[in-house]
């Protein structure tokens, strides 16, 4: 499967994270196929597909959790495999929900991942306050709501002050107020320290709220890579008029070569699109030759279909049909997400 957009080649010693040719296999079946990922340093990067494309399977390569099969990965300017690792505390991580013992406090469980970073423990009580938490850092995790638990797990990824933070589903099961709270708080983290977020989400609505550059995966293919608004195609401006093939025969005259396409009403002229003034000039011009303009109508495809023309290509159904464990879920327009 090929991408039907690309971002910039990308430059492993600057950006945060760069894969080629990145492949996982179990048995059978290919989890990730072939990633070139190229994820800027700074700002917010996200990683958008349909459940089981392939998201967290990336994650935890990029972490170390799981080998490659093959294929190449350098972060924040360090190749990754073999004997070469990341230090710890330059990446912070949220794989599959948060991880933390419930019995402790919101404050102990930080405390704990500062001692295993050599951190000092003094370091906790103000990055629970920068998620949120402040006058909540002696209750029991086990007696956090859902968006408190995920404002923990985003705290124990930040103890450390990484340059890279991997989130996978921060704001999955939340609700809406929470999920507003979760992204906002992301975002900010973003800008004012600097750091470079990698976010995988099912939820478009989402990522289109958060992440400057994005890359599009499903059955483990990376479909798009670059920004949400290049990828619509170039829209196209529709003119209804009195007598669209005479007024077709007088653009074509003019160098303007308009396609006819006939609909319930009758026929009207498709074209690209073009400026605000030539497009100007083109109604006077037709106005001059006593053509009636009823009707000028500039589109474009949304965001949700333009996503849904590229995950459900055809590759997309084969590479389906060859996982029948993998039950295929329906895009929502409701919440703008991948089910």
């Amino acid at each position: 499967m090929s991408m039907r957009y690309t971002a910039r080649s990308g430059n492993p010693a600057m950006d945060a994270v760069t894969t080629r040719g990145l492949v996982k296999r179990y048995g059978d079946f290919t989890a990730v196929n072939g990633l070139n990922l190229n994820v800027p340093a700074g700002g917010v990067y996200g990683l958008l597909g349909p459940n089981g494309a392939g998201k967290s399977t990336t994650m935890k390569l990029l972490l170390g959790l799981v080998s490659p099969t093959s294929g190449d990965m350098w972060m924040l300017g360090r190749k990754l495999g073999g004997h070469h690792r990341i230090q710890p505390g330059l990446v912070g991580s949220m794989i599959e929900g948060p991880s933390f013992y419930p019995g402790l406090s919101g404050l102990d469980n930080c405390r704990m991942v500062a001692d295993y970073l050599n951190l000092p423990r003094s370091v906790a009580p103000s990055i629970l306050k920068q998620v949120g938490l402040a006058g909540h850092e002696d209750k029991k995790a086990k007696d956090y709501s859902l968006g408190m638990k995920q404002r923990l797990g985003i705290a124990m990824a930040l103890i450390s002050d990484p340059e890279l933070l991997l989130l996978d589903e921060p704001t999955n099961g939340l609700d809406a107020e929470a999920v507003v709270e979760v992204r906002e708080m992301i975002m900010g983290l973003s800008r004012q320290r600097g750091i470079a977020v990698i976010i995988s989400s099912h939820i478009l609505s989402e990522i289109e709220k958060m992440a400057s550059v994005v890359g599009i995966i499903a059955s483990g293919h990376l479909l798009y890579q670059g920004s949400l608004d290049a990828l619509r195609e170039e829209g196209h401006i529709d003119l209804r008029v009195s007598d669209a093939r005479r007024a077709a025969a007088i653009l074509a005259a003019n160098n303007i070569d308009p396609q006819l396409v006939s609909d319930a009403n009758g026929a009207v002229l498709r074209l690209p699109e073009l400026p605000d003034d030539r497009v100007g000039g083109i109604i006077a011009r037709l106005v001059e030759r006593n053509i009636l303009i009823y009707r000028v109508a500039s589109e474009r495809k949304t965001l949700e279909q333009a996503f849904l023309e590229l995950i459900e290509g055809p590759q997309y159904h084969e590479d389906r049909q060859s996982k029948p464990s993998t039950r295929r879920k329906a895009f929502s327009s409701k919440d703008g997400g991948v089910r």
